[in-house]
């Protein structure tokens, strides 16, 4: 896939305006100047270990009393009005609370706009979600949230946690999604009794550059909401916490090591649905993320938690923060292509795509190959493949976009499907060939593939079989590393991040199954 001036950009909903190259959500990265490197060394000999001390005591000393308070409580005392002595326990929770953030150097929390009542906006709806930071919120409202169970069970935090009542999800309960909604609908709908419910509907963290497709789970229940927005006005940005940038250690380190941390919390007017909204969860969702990115003064985009699972699959093409994979894998979704079905719909495009060899088609003869009519979205792939802007396109670049999108873990396989579109009647293909095949599979401009080519063709014939290319890449698994990105993308594109088993911040993904595209787990790692 090479990078066209009209499909670019990240943010913009698909539309197809020239810009710079798109810019991952999930992306975060982080520079300093030689004097903001020596004010961190200084503070992490300083400030750092007095900051951290304080605020882990703070923690310790909130634990006796989240753990008195949640002794012996069942469903109808939650129901009823808080005793005397809990509301006691709430003031001197969240003073504590507060006085752990004080620690991390938030000396005072920006507030906008006035809370909701229960009764008035049963959720609240926070976005964008960037960091573990975006606890804050949480523990000035004592907001239930939605967590993984298994939170329960970490020495201190688990206790704090099951004090504010949360909704419990238990990744070994095959049913536990639709039993989260039922149970988020039925304390939506109790009319004020049960506390709010704190729900960060984009499902996972971002550079907050623009808000991601919120998950409708929030929605559901067709109750109004009340939209929450966060943001970090700080000149170097030490809160944000990625799938690709700096890990969750790194960022407390960084953070506590800044003098001071701004934060702003803005409270919108109630969102109340229409009835056409309260029968389409997914059109709420919609509007109300549209609501919340116009205070923000950002875009929105049709991007997915699930497109975490693209850009950080395991395989040997890790994919660059400025790839164009995400954005195509964003129109084969709005084209209606199915999850489900991509690999059997792989297998058909790529059989016609050999029977057309080398054969350039535009755009009516695209929408014959993909068998779906002419639209904007299909417009805007094909823009994607569009290089020269000459309305052709080689369908074999479709192909293999497509099975990165469909597999992206199985690197080589990719690889030898494109070896099948682009090889001779000798089976061989020429390292322009492979350039082609590389920076498509990579979803880049321009790529440099002379050191690869020349490693693999040890008897500079001048062209490479499958069979080479197999050999040398089990001898040197990580030859995508050693070969292309060193030279290429820089250390800056190639950022590390620490293995998660579950979607990074405080939130967790509630959705039902039918809600939204089913995929498999997010890989662990980046690679």
């Amino acid at each position: 896939m090479k990078l066209s001036s009209r499909g670019r950009g990240c943010c913009a909903g698909g539309s197809r305006e020239r810009g710079p190259p798109p810019r991952s959500p999930f992306v975060h990265q982080l520079r300093f100047s030689p004097l903001e490197k020596a004010k961190i060394a200084f503070m992490t000999l300083t400030l750092f270990p007095v900051r951290l001390f304080f605020a882990a005591f703070m923690m310790l000393l909130a634990w006796p009393f989240a753990f008195i308070a949640s002794m012996g409580s069942d469903e109808q005392e939650l129901e009823k009005p808080l005793s005397w002595w809990r509301k006691i326990v709430d003031i001197l929770l969240k003073a504590i609370m507060r006085m752990m953030w004080l620690a991390g150097g938030f000396h005072w929390i920006n507030v906008k706009g006035r809370r909701a009542l229960p009764a008035e906006a049963a959720i609240l709806t926070v976005a964008p979600h960037s960091s573990y930071f975006d606890a804050i919120p949480v523990t000035m409202t004592f907001a239930s949230i939605v967590m993984k169970a298994e939170s329960k069970d970490i020495p201190v935090w688990g206790t704090l946690i099951k004090y504010i009542r949360p909704v419990f999800v238990s990744r070994s309960d095959q049913d536990s999604r639709r039993k989260t909604v039922e149970e988020i609908k039925r304390r939506a709908q109790s009319e004020g009794k049960w506390p709010q419910i704190m729900i960060f509907p984009e499902g996972t963290c971002t550079n907050r550059s623009c808000l991601i497709t919120f998950k409708p789970g929030a929605f559901i229940p067709g109750v109004p909401v009340q939209p929450v927005v966060l943001r970090y006005p700080n000149k170097l940005d030490t809160i944000t916490w990625t799938w690709q940038g700096p890990g969750a250690f790194e960022i407390l380190w960084l953070t506590l090591c800044q003098f001071h941390n701004s934060v702003e919390i803005e409270f919108l007017p109630v969102y109340i649905p229409s009835e056409e909204e309260r029968k389409n969860p997914v059109l709420y969702a919609n509007n109300v993320r549209r609501v919340m990115a116009e205070a923000l003064g950002v875009s929105v985009t049709d991007y997915t938690f699930e497109d975490c699972q693209l850009a950080l699959a395991e395989g040997q093409l890790r994919l660059p923060s400025d790839t164009c994979l995400l954005e195509f894998a964003k129109l084969v979704r709005s084209l209606g292509l199915k999850p489900e079905k991509l690999e059997d719909d792989l297998d058909k495009y790529a059989a016609s795509a050999m029977k057309m060899k080398k054969e350039k088609v535009d755009l009516k003869e695209f929408s014959a190959y993909l068998e779906f009519p002419i639209s904007q979205t299909l417009e805007s792939m094909f823009a994607l493949f569009d290089e020269n802007e000459d309305g052709v396109i080689d369908i074999r670049e479709f192909v293999i976009a497509l099975s990165v999108v469909c597999k992206p873990s199985k690197t080589l396989e990719t690889i030898q499907l494109a070896f099948q579109l682009y090889q001779s009647e000798s089976g061989t293909i020429t390292e322009e060939d492979l350039a082609h095949i590389l920076k498509t599979a990579m979803g880049v401009s321009q790529i440099d593939v002379t050191h690869l080519f020349r490693a693999v063709d040890e008897d500079e014939k001048g062209k490479i079989t499958y069979d080479d290319f197999y050999t040398f890449a089990e001898l040197h698994p990580h030859f995508a590393e050693d070969y292309l990105y060193a030279d290429q993308m820089g250390a800056e594109s190639g950022l590390e991040t620490p293995s998660l088993s579950a979607p990074n911040g405080i939130c967790t993904d509630f959705s039902p199954d039918n809600a939204g595209d089913r995929k498999k787990p997010l890989q662990k790692k980046l690679n």
